[in-house]
C-alpha cells in the first residue's frame, strides 16, 4: 500500500489533466477559426479562451468539498438540492469573476474602459455562463457522488471478503474446539458405557447430537448471521454431550426471552464463550457449578450473557484466547462500535461474559 500511495498522482494534479484537454481543444478551436476565416490567428484570444476552461480546475476542488460535505441523499435531500443550487449560482458569479480579471490581464484596456463598463460586462458574464456553469457544477457535483459510492462498494466488498474469512476462521475454530482429543475422547468413551449398560437409545440419542454438531459446524451456506433460536439449538447441543464429560457437574440454565429467538447474531457467538467458561470456571470447580446463558433487549440492544460459578477470573488480567480475539474481531467487523465483548468477575462470584450488539431480527431462513 506505501508503494501504490507513492505513484498515485496528487488530486490537484488529476484535476488539471482534467480540465487541460478542453481547454487545448477550446484555445485549438479558436485557432482554426481564425485560420479558417483567412485571417491571422488571434493569439490573445486563443490564450484566453483556453485558460478560461483552466478556471474550472480552480473551482472544482471547491465543489467537490461541497459534495461531500452535503451529499444528495435521504431524509436530507431537499435541503441538499437547495444548497446545491445555491452553490452552482455562485460557481458562476466566481467564474464571471475570475473570467472577467483574466480578461482584463489578456486584452489591453481600451482607453474609454471604466468600472462601470467592467461591471456590466461582469453582470453580462455572470447571466452568459449560468446555463452551461449550472450544468458543469451539477456534473461534478454527480461524478463526486460515482466516485464515493464507487469506494463505498469497494469497501463493502474488502469487508464482505473479510467477514467470510473470519467465518471460516470461525467455523474451524469451533470444529477444531469439538474435535478437541479429550472432548471426543470422553464423548465416544461416555457412548461407549452406555452401549455396554445397555443404554442403545441413550447411545444413539449421543451420536446423534455428536453428528448435529459437527454437521452445522461444516455447513457451507455463506450467511454471517443466524437466529438466535439457531443459535441456541446448536448450544443445547453443545450442552448435552458437555454434560455426559462433566457428569453431575454442570447444570446448565438457558434464561432467553421467547419474543427474541428472531434476534440476528453472528454464527458461533455463544459457543466460544460457553467453552471459555466451562475451561476457566465449570472444570476448576470440585462440585457441581452453574452455567447460565441469558438474553434480553436493551432497547435497540440485544444483551446476552454467559455467567459461570467458578472461580473467577485471576486479578492480573482479562482471559484472552482465539475464541475470544476472534468473537471481538468478528463484532468489531459486522458492527464497528455498536458491538462490545466484555469479561469480568460477577458479583457473587464467578464470571461473566457480557455481548451487546445492535438489534435486529434475521431475514429468511437464516
Amino acid at each position: 500500500m506505501p508503494a501504490r500511495a507513492r505513484t498515485t498522482p496528487p488530486f490537484w494534479l488529476l484535476i488539471l489533466a482534467a480540465w487541460l484537454v478542453p481547454a487545448l481543444l477550446s484555445g485549438f478551436n479558436t485557432y482554426m477559426q481564425n485560420r479558417l476565416e483567412g485571417q491571422p490567428a488571434e493569439w490573445r484570444w486563443v490564450i484566453f479562451n483556453g485558460i478560461d476552461w483552466l478556471l474550472y480546475a480552480v473551482l472544482t476542488p471547491v465543489v467537490f468539498f461541497a459534495s461531500r460535505r452535503f451529499p444528495l441523499r435521504r431524509p436530507h435531500l431537499a435541503g441538499r438540492v437547495t444548497i446545491h443550487v445555491a452553490g452552482a449560482l455562485a460557481m458562476c458569479v466566481a467564474w464571471a469573476a475570475m473570467g472577467t480579471v483574466l480578461r482584463l490581464l489578456v486584452f489591453p484596456r481600451a482607453a474609454d474602459l471604466t468600472a462601470y463598463k467592467v461591471w456590466l460586462g461582469f453582470v453580462s458574464w455572470v447571466f452568459t455562463t449560468l446555463p452551461f456553469g449550472v450544468g458543469v457544477y451539477f456534473a461534478l457535483v454527480g461524478i463526486q457522488h460515482s466516485f464515493f459510492y464507487f469506494a463505498q462498494a469497494r469497501d463493502r466488498e474488502t469487508q464482505a471478503a473479510r467477514l467470510e474469512a473470519q467465518l471460516s476462521d470461525a467455523r474451524l475454530n469451533a470444529l477444531r474446539m469439538q474435535l478437541n482429543p479429550h472432548f471426543l475422547f470422553n464423548s465416544l468413551n461416555a457412548i461407549t458405557v452406555l452401549v455396554r449398560d445397555g443404554s442403545t437409545a441413550d447411545a444413539s440419542r449421543m451420536l446423534e447430537l455428536l453428528s448435529g454438531i459437527l454437521r452445522q459446524v461444516l455447513q457451507t451456506d455463506r450467511g454471517h448471521e443466524t437466529s438466535l433460536a439457531k443459535e441456541l439449538d446448536f448450544l443445547e447441543r453443545y450442552l448435552a454431550i458437555e454434560q455426559v464429560r462433566f457428569s453431575d457437574r454442570l447444570r446448565p440454565r438457558i434464561a432467553i426471552d421467547a419474543s427474541i429467538a428472531r434476534a440476528a447474531v453472528p454464527r458461533f457467538l455463544l459457543q466460544p464463550l460457553v467453552e471459555n467458561a466451562l475451561r476457566h470456571g465449570i472444570a476448576r470447580r470440585g462440585d457441581a457449578g452453574l452455567l447460565e446463558i441469558a438474553g434480553h433487549r436493551e432497547g435497540e440492544q440485544l444483551v446476552l450473557t454467559v455467567h459461570d460459578d467458578g472461580p473467577g477470573l485471576a486479578p492480573t488480567r482479562e482471559p484472552a484466547g482465539v475464541g475470544l480475539s476472534n468473537t471481538r474481531e468478528r463484532l468489531a467487523a459486522l458492527y464497528g462500535e455498536g458491538a462490545s465483548l466484555e469479561v469480568a468477575n460477577a458479583e457473587g462470584g464467578g464470571a461473566i461474559a457480557t455481548v451487546r450488539l445492535p438489534y435486529h431480527e434475521a431475514q429468511g431462513n437464516a
